[in-house]
């Protein structure tokens, strides 16, 4: 049995973007390189936050684990068993184990349907209740673990505000008692104080069913407050890793030193932010070779722009991919 829960190892997405008429007939197809050589992993009842800016691959992350879309290459390990050998049916069964809430609730709920349909499709697609009698009795023991209550039951999802939807998401994904759930930008599209209510859930769900969590969100705030360890991606790479403590305070990749920068500080008496970027974010499009942060980072030498970095272990658990620390 392996020490982790999830193990992701070499994991590589790949898009072939087919472009006009000419590049066609020319034979020169581009390459989106959304995930390429992502590793990390997850220990049983810890969240790790993956954060970075949009188009990085975090969200494309989380679905090549849940297999909503297929890798080019890599190892996906539950429990050390390789989830990318798994035949359609066992994958189905094993999605039982792995649940996704996305950004976006309204969207990723059926307007046609009742919170009591909603919330009971997964339990008859599991097979973990019979009877109309079974079914309603978990669909109001879901609703009371996320703050609803018997009077939301026969509602449509127009009728609940941002939060009350993303808590009815929530529930769907605790139905069919997950042992790891994907946050997906999950408090993204909500208010601030919603957000802090609907954080306050995951901690409190967490506690209460040991839950494993991957937190994917672009906010660093979110990050700090929900997560034990952070992944901090770049164009589809891991360029940091490490406990929320030690990223947050001791950060050493230059990458990681600009999105902490980034954020606006209350304090006039802290100390202005020690590093910037230049330039624009580099594109995942047939990316030169080299540290995908090159032509951006004031601290590059000939070697950022000639051989990629490895992630390597610089303390106990913390991990960073620079040729210059």
């Amino acid at each position: 049995m392996s020490e982790y829960l999830l193990e992701v190892k070499n994991l590589v997405k790949h898009f072939t973007l087919n472009g006009d008429f000419v590049s066609r007939i020319a034979g020169k197809m581009q390459t989106v390189k959304a995930v390429d050589g992502v590793n990390f992993h997850i220990r049983a009842g810890e969240t790790l936050g993956l954060v970075g800016e949009s188009g990085c691959g975090k969200s494309t992350t989380g679905r090549l684990i849940t297999r909503l879309i297929e890798p080019t290459s890599g190892d996906i390990k539950l429990h050390g068993e390789d989830l990318l050998s798994f035949s359609p049916k066992r994958m189905r069964e094993t999605r039982k184990n792995v649940q996704l809430v996305f950004q976006d609730p309204y969207s990723s709920l059926n307007p046609r349907k009742t919170i009591m349909d909603i919330l009971s499709r997964p339990l008859e697609v599991h097979k973990l209740a019979s009877t109309w009698h079974e079914k309603r009795e978990r669909v109001l023991e879901l609703l009371n673990l996320v703050g609803l209550g018997v009077e939301h039951i026969d509602r449509y999802p127009h009728e609940f505000s941002g939060g009350q939807r993303q808590r009815i998401a929530i529930a769907r994904a605790l139905s069919v008692d997950p042992e790891l759930i994907i946050g997906d930008e999950p408090v993204s599209a909500l208010d601030v104080s919603i957000q802090a209510q609907i954080l306050n859930l995951f901690r409190e769900l967490q506690e209460k069913f040991s839950l494993t969590y991957l937190f994917i969100a672009h906010d660093l705030a979110v990050i700090r407050h929900i997560s034990d360890r952070v992944a901090v991606m770049y164009v589809g790479k891991i360029v940091e890793t490490g406990p929320v403590a030690t990223i947050f305070n001791e950060p050493l990749h230059p990458y990681t030193k600009a999105l902490l920068a980034a954020v606006p500080e209350a304090d006039p008496r802290k100390p202005p932010p020690r590093l910037t970027l230049q330039g624009e974010v580099a594109t995942p499009i047939d990316p030169p070779p080299g540290c995908r942060l090159n032509g951006r980072c004031p601290l590059a030498t000939t070697i950022c722009g000639e051989v990629e970095p490895p992630l390597l272990e610089v303390a106990t658990n913390h991990q960073v991919a620079c040729h210059n620390l």
